[in-house]
Formats: structure tokens, sequence, C-alpha cells
């Protein structure tokens, strides 16, 4: 496809992942601040997002075939479209509902939310693949943008949910967020150019499965990396943070929402800013496929070391503290510019990986793992923080990481002239 038609494409494709992701974020601000204040424990609170997880491994090990089969639009309308539902059937929830019929049915809507949020997803990183310019680093910067843009916008989100449930209630904010998502669908879909694949009748199930040993070494050590992440991020340190900033009062729990709220907002927004970067930072415009996979294995093995650290700050030192606190905010934003060049490697690897004819299917499979590993963290959170706190979920977060390096050392160049070299 020529540039002057792709770009038109890109705009659109992005445009609408981040109003999704936006909606996102905001999302999981509202469901885990609302329940948290509602006396739920830890693992109640994870058990509400287990379903979106799940939802995210099945959706994405089947969404790569039906955008195969059906078209990216496709895929990419059906997300928006979900999400708009979920976030509409959330404003039904009942306070005078029991604590079981609650929890069924937030994580009912979650599950739906974790299809939409997949399928959008699958379908605007297969669209780069086949939209970026041919030239040298052109895939590297097309897939950086996009995803850090979109941690950005999730970033914003989540300040934007935890500001909302303080001023407006839940009940509100989502409505408010249903509207303008579906006014962004009705645009997106009028305006969206032409030029992603319409779909292919013949494409088999069976094809999500990849008989690259390189596809399923990255995904192995996908997810690893995302439940190291979701170990601490999930429930650990919103539910640490609140312990630390409020005293039950209903200013204090304001405070502390737009606390919790503005560090997460941040950690995904700096998230968001180092993969964009990452092309730059890692001088990858020249650099030949072997270089890029050992810049991989070194940035794994670097990121074990800071909540490894951490753990061991906070297990020995057993009552909060104010510089406690702000070790903990510094370490972890260290923690996520060098997760951000990790998965900025990942995403930009399993699409050299992938060829123009199965890009679907791999990068499917590929956030199939993605999804696992979230899955496994946000259990791995609320189980770890119920047991051995904040220090818990850290040391888990360096075990796991050790796994993915270990997945990341497995990593082999192909034979053949050097990649196009872009980010994630």
């Amino acid at each position: 496809m020529s540039t002057a038609r792709a770009g038109p494409a890109y705009v659109a494709v992005t445009a609408a992942y981040w109003a999704f992701m936006l909606t996102d974020g905001a999302l999981r601000m509202l469901v885990l601040l609302h329940f948290h204040t509602l006396g739920f424990s830890p693992v109640q609170l994870a058990y509400l997002f287990v379903l979106y997880e799940i939802a995210g491994v099945v959706t994405n090990l089947s969404a790569g075939w039906i955008a195969a089969r059906f078209g990216l639009t496709s895929t990419l309308y059906a997300g928006l479209g979900l999400q708009v539902a979920a976030l509409i059937a959330l404003a039904q929830l009942d306070p005078g509902w029991t604590l079981p019929a609650s929890v069924a049915f937030v994580m009912a809507v979650q599950g739906a939310s974790g299809v939409a949020k997949d399928l959008a997803k699958m379908s605007a990183k297969s669209a780069v693949k086949l939209l970026a310019p041919a030239e040298q680093g052109g895939l590297f910067r097309w897939v950086a943008l996009l995803t850090g843009s979109k941690n950005a916008v999730k970033g914003f989100g989540f300040l934007i949910g935890a500001v909302l449930l303080g001023l407006v209630g839940l009940k509100v904010a989502v409505l408010g967020m249903a509207a303008l998502l579906s006014l962004i669908l009705v645009v997106i879909v009028l305006k969206m150019p032409s030029g992603l694949p319409v779909g292919r009748r013949d494409a088999k199930f069976r094809e999500v499965f990849s008989g690259d040993a390189n596809v399923n070494w990255l995904s192995f050590a996908r997810v690893f990396l995302f439940g190291a992440r979701d170990v601490w991020f999930v429930v650990g340190i919103p539910i640490y943070f609140y312990a630390v900033l409020s005293d039950g009062s209903e200013a204090s729990n304001r405070a502390a929402f737009f606390t919790i709220g503005s560090f997460m907002a941040l950690w995904i927004i700096l998230y968001g800013a180092v993969q964009a970067a990452a092309p730059r930072l890692l001088n990858a415009r020249n650099r030949p496929e072997g270089d890029i996979i050992n810049s991989a294995r070194t940035w794994a093995a670097s990121l074990i070391f800071i909540p490894a650290a951490l753990a061991l700050l906070v297990y020995v030192t057993p009552d909060p503290a104010p510089w406690l606190t702000v070790t903990l905010i510094i370490g972890l934003l260290g923690f996520g510019a060098v997760f951000a060049v990790n998965s900025a490697l990942h995403s930009y690897l399993i699409l050299a990986f992938s060829s123009g004819a199965r890009v679907t299917m791999d990068v499917g499979f590929y956030y199939m793992a993605n999804a696992l590993g979230r899955l496994m963290g946000t259990l791995l959170s609320g189980l770890s923080y119920q047991i051995g706190g904040l220090a818990l979920c850290l040391a888990t977060a360096a075990l796991l990481l050790a796994l993915s390096a270990f997945g990341a050392a497995r990593l082999r160049p192909r034979s053949g002239p050097a990649i196009n070299t872009a980010s994630n």
C-alpha cells in the first residue's frame, strides 16, 4: 500500500485505539477503587478482573483467525461496540444486590470488556504491520508511536477514572464514557479509509498456532513479563497506597483516590513515552536482527533486580514511612522505564518475526500469551498481597521476570538480511 493511502488508515486506527484505551484505563480504576471502598478484600478485588483476563486469553487466540477471515475493520468495530455495551451494562449495577450477585455481574461485564479490548488491540497492532512504510526503520517507528501513545492515553484514563469516581460516582462516569466512545465509533465507521484487508474465507483456525520457534519463545517471555508487572500493579500497589494515605474519612478517601490515580497514570504515561522513544534509545535504525535480539536478552535480565531490591526494602521496613513511599514511587517508575524497553522490543520482534500473510495469526497468539500473563499476574496479585503484602508481590515479580529472561535467551536470529528495525 502507498504511504499516501496508508497514512489516513493509520491515523484512523490509532484514533480508535486511543479512544478505546482511554475508557479501558478509566474503567479499571473505577471498578478497583469503587469496590475497595465497599470493603472488598485484595483477593475479591482480583476476582473482579479474572474474567477480563480469561476473556483476553480466549479472544486473542481466536481474534487472529477472525480478523484473517472477516477483515481487520470488522474486529476493530466489534471491539469498540462491545466496550460501549459493557460500559452501559456496568451502569445498571444496583447497590442493593447481594455481594455474590455484585461480584458475578461485574466479572461478566469485565469479561465483555476484556473481549472488546483484545479485539481492538489485535486489530490495531496487525494493521501497523500492513500499513508501515517499507523504508528502513518504518515498522519500528510506527509500532512505537501507536503503542507508546496508547499507553499515555491509558495512563490518562487511570487518572480520569479516579477523579470521576470522586466527583460524580460510578454510574454517571461509565455512562459518560459510553456516550463518548459511541460518538467516536460512529465517526470512525463513517470516515475509515479503505486499504485494510477484508479477510479471506479459507482461513483455518489451526493456523493460529505457530511453528516458528522464535514466535513461541517470544510468547513465552511475554507471559512472564506481563505477569511480573500485574502481580504488583493490579491490586498490590493501589491497595498499599490506599492503606498508607487514607484514614477512612471522605476527604482522605478523595485525596487517596487522586494520588493513586495520578501515580498509576504517571506510570503508564512514562511507560508509553519510553516505548515511543525506544527506536531512538536503542539506536535501532541500522542494527541487524541479531543485535536487536541481544538487546532483548540484556534488557530482560536487567529488569529482575528492580522488584527484587524493592521487595527486600519493603520486607525489612515493616511500618510504612514517607521515605519508603517515595522510594517505592521512584523505584516503580524506574521499573516502568526498563519494562517499557522490554515491551517495545517484544512488540517489534513479533511483527518482525511474522510474515504479512499470517500476521493476524501470530499477533493474536502473541497477545494471547500477553493476556495469559496478565491473568496470572492478576490472580497472584490478590493472593500475594493477602499472604505477604507488597513485599511478596514484588518478590513474585522478580521470579516471573527470571522466567521471562529465560524465554528471551532462547530467541535466535533468522538467516537472511537484517530486519526492518522498528518498536512497540
